[in-house]
């Protein structure tokens, strides 16, 4: 069993489509300038989450 005219295009463009998107998202990652990350880590210290004061 072989497929047809249409599975073979349905396949090729839904492979093509992921592998572009591979693709774009390596590049993006790989070859982009780093950022400032000490400016992203600092969180603010105010935060109540009220989970010390009743610790047991």
């Amino acid at each position: 069993m072989t497929l047809t005219w249409g599975g073979w295009i349905v396949m090729t463009l839904s492979v093509g489509s992921v592998v572009t998107l591979v693709i774009f998202c390596m590049y993006r990652v790989l070859l982009l300038p780093p950022i400032d990350v000490e400016q992203h880590l600092k969180g603010p210290l105010e935060i109540d989450t009220r989970d010390t004061k009743d610790a047991d």
